[in-house]
């Protein structure tokens, strides 16, 4: 029955003192919301990011300088440093790898692409091997694949992304049409499948050219990736070993030194992947933690000064028989009932912020129901722990003193 009445109490309080529950209630809303958002946000995150990285193909790999495992900017100077591959060096994983089913290459550049008066700014413009569409399995809405022949010859033919497709030939057909990449006309002969975006990065506004026509029209010194598949995913670490050792040998890395290149699978795009997102949960949850802290200070001020308030009210009920840990018991239970209704707030605050994330972007933020109860569990930790020192305070009050204060 005190349990019922000190809750009771405590919601009483917090009505009848609409800003100062406010002021009260507002850390551990700004805390618990945080947790709640920032760990359905990270959840739905994890499997979106699964399902686009798994895409890459478990029997598939590709090798470049490392511009793709950058996480600092001590990595960006070591990479900068690093030789760029060439097409010589594509030759010689082929020559010195008989697990590599298939290998390819591709370079990247961005230029403006037009049709007429319509244009594009900043696309990407691949430069690949004819074989690099079997390699990342890009399939075709219509037409077809740059050829062989075409790459043999520095063709200048071009399959589009669809987002191109779509914003330069508005209802209509772009094949055989000419569209002019920087200074340079090409022939469309293929539009690639709509793949949609990755972590809200468009995956189809490119467009793909022979590698040796890029070379001839955009230079050599560019971002070159070298792209492997093999025939069995059994077959995938060895495969990864010879290609090491072909590179490190061309490279001339010292057998007692790193290697000065990367080798990245979707198991590696994973690893980087969860490196990023515990930094940032780590992050969110120190600045929840600070709000939790400041909330929990909060508490207990405004249960000091309840204490203050009541203090006659403390004397009567130690003059009719309650006991030193009926009063502890009373302010503990209103302290706990103030965080937990702060908590269930910011549990609904922090679910409607990952519906609004599920609704307007890729992300399929989920409430993980192990978050909720975490969160109220933290709530509660916060004011039980901040509420000890004020009814430790009011247990102890002298009842005769207290029945004289005014």
């Amino acid at each position: 029955m005190q349990f019922l009445e000190s809750i009771g109490v405590a919601l009483k309080s917090l009505i009848a003192n609409k800003l100062r529950s406010i002021l009260t209630l507002i850390g551990v809303i700004i805390g618990v919301m945080t947790v709640i958002a920032v760990v359905s946000i990270i959840a739905g995150m994890n499997k979106y990011v699964a399902d686009q990285i798994s895409s890459l193909g478990s029997t598939t790999f590709f090798v470049d300088a490392g511009w793709r495992t950058i996480m600092s900017e001590e990595d960006y100077l070591k990479v900068l440093k690093r030789k760029e591959f060439t097409l010589q060096d594509m030759e010689a994983v082929k020559k010195g790898c008989p697990l590599c089913w298939k290998v390819g290459a591709e370079m990247v550049a961005y230029r403006k692409v037009k049709y007429r008066e319509k244009y594009l700014s900043d696309v990407e413009i691949d430069g690949s091997t004819a074989n690099i569409t079997e390699i990342s399995d890009i399939n075709l809405s219509s037409g077809r694949y740059p050829s062989e022949f075409e790459n043999l010859h520095n063709r200048r033919v071009a399959l589009i992304g669809w987002e191109v497709a779509d914003n330069l030939f508005p209802g209509q057909d772009p094949l055989e049409k000419d569209i002019k990449i920087g200074n340079y006309y090409f022939r469309v002969v293929g539009v690639a499948e709509k793949r949609g975006t990755f972590l809200g990065i468009s995956q189809d506004n490119f467009v793909m050219i022979p590698i040796t026509t890029f070379n001839k029209l955009f230079g050599t010194k560019r971002f070159l990736a070298i792209f492997v598949k093999v025939e069995s995913f059994g077959s995938m670490q060895e495969a990864q070993d010879q290609v090491r050792l072909v590179l490190r040998a061309r490279r001339h890395v010292p057998y007692d030194k790193p290697d000065d290149f990367a080798i990245m699978t979707s198991d590696t795009f994973m690893e980087l992947y969860r490196n990023f997102t515990s930094t940032a949960f780590i992050v969110m949850i120190g600045v929840s933690s600070i709000a939790l802290v400041v909330g929990g200070i909060v508490i207990m001020n405004i249960m000091l000064v309840s204490v203050t308030e009541r203090t006659r009210e403390i004397g009567i009920r130690k003059a009719v028989g309650a006991k030193k840990k009926n009063i502890l018991w009373q302010f503990l239970v209103e302290a706990v009932t103030v965080a937990l209704v702060g908590g269930l707030i910011g549990v609904i605050l922090g679910s409607i912020i990952a519906k609004i994330v599920a609704a307007t972007t890729p992300l399929p933020a989920a409430i993980e129901a192990w978050s909720v109860i975490t969160g109220l569990i933290i709530a509660t930790s916060v004011g039980l722990f901040f509420g000890i020192f004020p009814a430790v305070k009011a247990a102890k009050l002298d009842p005769i003193a207290c029945l004289r204060y005014e």
